[in-house]
């Protein structure tokens, strides 16, 4: 498991904020920002009313237009409604506000697409901030993390009470 992360986090730190300026971007933020998803009750393969919550910590983040933002942060929660372990690989669309260790905001509206690659879960977020700090800015989220226990939990072979993932965001002015 140790060593997956590493793979990842090698991965996704790639492109990292070091070529920020050149390609546009208005802020990146790289792992170790994460997300974490928790399912009460567990998920099965069978639908059952469970609550959702997801809580993501984005740091380090470096903007060249704004020097002093280095994190931030957001989370959600929603009320019980039939669900199962297959609603994990579903798309769906949503808007959260993300709080910046400066205190400003960002309000972010996006598509969210779902996949197995290999041993990964990836998400992938795409939209625009719609108010806010780099408002008119497009939005890139992407969440990677081990697809196993849905794997398991899609064949009736297990539940998902949580999913932990690395996780890369991009503003990119327009």
């Amino acid at each position: 498991m140790t060593a997956l992360l590493f793979l990842l986090v090698s991965l996704l730190t790639a492109a990292g904020p070091a070529n920020a300026r050149e390609n546009g971007l208005d802020v990146t933020c790289t792992p170790p920002s994460s997300a974490v998803s928790t399912y009460s009750p567990a998920l099965t393969n069978t639908p059952q009313l469970a609550s959702s919550t997801f809580s993501f910590q984005l740091g380090p983040c470096v903007s060249p237009s704004e020097p002093s933002l280095t994190a931030g942060s957001f989370a959600r929660s929603t009320p019980p409604r039939l669900r199962s372990c297959l609603d994990l690989l579903d798309s769906g669309s949503g808007s959260d506000t993300i709080v910046w260790n400066t205190g400003q905001t960002s309000t972010i509206s996006v598509n969210r697409t779902t996949t197995v690659v290999g041993a990964a879960l990836v998400v992938t977020q795409t939209g625009t901030v719609t108010s806010g700090l780099f408002q008119g800015d497009t939005v890139l989220i992407t969440q990677t993390g081990p697809s196993i226990d849905v794997l398991t939990c899609t064949a009736g072979l297990g539940t998902v009470s949580s999913i932990y993932s690395l996780v890369t965001l991009e503003f990119t002015s327009v």
